[in-house]
């Protein structure tokens, strides 16, 4: 069964401008600057492809904006750090809670929970009876170890899931994968989930597919201060509703049925920057 995604954005001309531009490049059909990988929906949007200056941050830069601006870049704030080439929309008012997924998906108007992810996207939508109710920007697997597509099933949670077989740069830590929610097993019994991870950007995981965990990050790596992203922990909750939950590995059933669909952005040489597995 194919699925086609519509995208709805609308562009309000109203101007905005930012203070610490180093670089000024629109978009076109291929990255600018270090503004690598492109999206369908960047074609959708005014932006300049920018350098963040020594001082730079996205709450200096776009204030009380700066998370959609994040959301539009599919990153964290860990990994939006000074020199980071980052797309900044001319029009901050173009991209309020911004997401490229359909606000209505017909072909899920009868399932009471419905997971959409779109790998061109590189976003993730939950629905209740077709209507999006919530989306999240997402780092699925990068370019060798691709997330794999189809249509699976939430079968298993685990709050304070842990991997098996990598580690957080440079320590012996399993690398944390909080907030996890399987989707799938393979033939050879390895397990993808989507969980809490690094957000940077770009398709960067071995096939799992990662969503904001600011708490996390604060924990293992001391930044950011003040958590604020935690779309794991949210569709985490959404999705095991009121099942028993004491933080270990638990069966689910009936999950939500999980649709992943389209293809990574960007050529090899946009997904060979490696960053922390899972």
């Amino acid at each position: 069964m194919r699925y086609t995604l519509s995208l709805l954005l609308l562009a309000i001309p109203v101007f905005f401008t930012y203070p610490s531009i180093t670089s000024a490049n629109t978009a076109t059909a291929t990255a600018p600057g270090g503004c690598a990988p492109l999206h369908p929906s960047d074609s959708t949007i005014e932006w300049d492809c920018v350098r963040l200056k020594k001082d730079d941050s996205l709450e200096s830069l776009f204030k009380e904006g700066w998370k959609d601006v994040a959301r539009f870049n599919r990153i964290d704030r860990r990994h939006a750090r000074p020199f980071t080439y980052i797309k900044a929309p001319r029009r901050i008012e173009d991209i309020p809670d911004f997401s490229p997924m359909p606000p209505y998906y017909p072909k899920a108007e009868k399932l009471p929970k419905f997971i959409l992810i779109d790998l061109s996207e590189q976003f993730l939508g939950a629905y209740e009876y077709g209507r999006l109710v919530f989306s999240a920007p997402a780092a699925t697997g990068e370019r060798g170890n691709e997330t794999p597509k189809g249509e699976f099933r939430i079968s298993a949670f685990s709050r304070n899931h842990r991997s098996s077989k990598y580690t957080i740069e440079k320590t012996d830590t399993p690398y944390p994968m909080n907030y996890a929610l399987r989707f799938h097993i393979n033939r050879e019994g390895v397990s993808y989930w989507i969980h809490g991870r690094d957000i940077p950007g770009r398709p960067a995981s071995h096939g799992c597919i990662g969503l904001y965990d600011e708490e996390m990050q604060k924990r293992h790596y001391k930044y950011p201060k003040d958590p604020v992203l935690d779309d794991a922990k949210r569709l985490y909750e959404w999705t095991i509703g009121d099942s028993y939950d004491d933080g270990k590995p638990r069966g689910l059933k009936d999950g939500p049925v999980t649709l992943i669909t389209g293809e990574i952005p960007g050529g090899p040489e946009a997904s060979s920057l490696k960053n922390q597995p899972f």
